[in-house]
């Protein structure tokens, strides 16, 4: 059975990635396919240096499938002109806040969003700093992927809606129905987008963000089918349900 490679999101640890990269390797080889979770950007101190990254190996035609997270939509958003701001964010929150980490992202590209500029001035020279390349590839990526048995989304799904059916908003946001819900659904899902200690199986879903944007470890993991490992220093160690 073909492996499937999937990574927790990212938040700008560059360093973390290329390890994460370097398990997938040495654990099936650099044509395997392997799907990021999102969150690629924020938090972390290189999102340029990731995006750098994951731009070359696509364009290098590495087997890699790319998913948005909710923080590469409002990096997104905020390089239209004008800039926009994501409607599901709080409205006491915006993305430049250090709490999402914008702030950041910007600084990775040389641009400085603290103290009291304008935002008019900082979307303007971040226009000239960030690339067309990253751009591109945050306008391109895609909402979910799925196999015979697994459906990979940033946060997850609303349950009793169709896979098909589910909405931007849900695979980018959902959190509490999702969380709190211990039925079947249709395929086993796999997702980031709410820091847990370690990468944790519920049985019905599996939580790959283990909080690399606050400096924790990046996870990877494998699956054949439906059976899922870890990937560690130490090689693929079995993740399963609680008991």
């Amino acid at each position: 059975m073909q492996p499937l490679y999937a990574i927790g999101d990212i938040h700008g640890q560059l360093n973390a990635l290329q390890r994460a990269l370097a398990l997938v390797d040495a654990d099936g080889g650099s044509a395997e396919q392997v799907v990021f979770l999102g969150d690629y950007t924020d938090r972390g101190p290189d999102s340029r240096g990731v995006l750098d990254l994951l731009i070359h190996g696509q364009t290098s035609g590495r087997n890699w499938k790319f998913l948005r997270g909710n923080h590469d939509r409002m990096f997104q958003l905020f390089v239209q002109s004008p800039p926009q701001s994501d409607p599901h964010m709080m409205v006491e929150l915006y993305w430049l806040h250090p709490r999402l980490g914008g702030d950041t992202t910007l600084a990775s590209y040389g641009v400085d969003a603290s103290g009291t500029r304008r935002e008019k001035d900082v979307h303007t020279e971040l226009l000239r700093a960030v690339p067309q390349s990253h751009v591109d590839f945050l306008n391109n990526l895609q909402i979910s992927f799925e196999t015979d048995t697994l459906f990979l989304a940033h946060a997850g799904i609303r349950p009793g809606v169709a896979l098909e059916d589910q909405s931007e908003e849900n695979l980018l946001w959902i959190r509490k129905e999702f969380h709190q819900s211990t039925a079947d659904h249709p395929k086993l899902i796999i997702h980031g987008h709410t820091p847990v200690d370690a990468p944790t199986h519920y049985g019905n879903r599996i939580n790959l963000d283990s909080g690399a944007g606050y400096g924790r470890p990046l996870s990877v993991a494998v699956f054949e089918g439906r059976l899922c490992w870890q990937l560690t220093d130490q090689g693929r160690m079995p993740l399963v349900p609680a008991s």
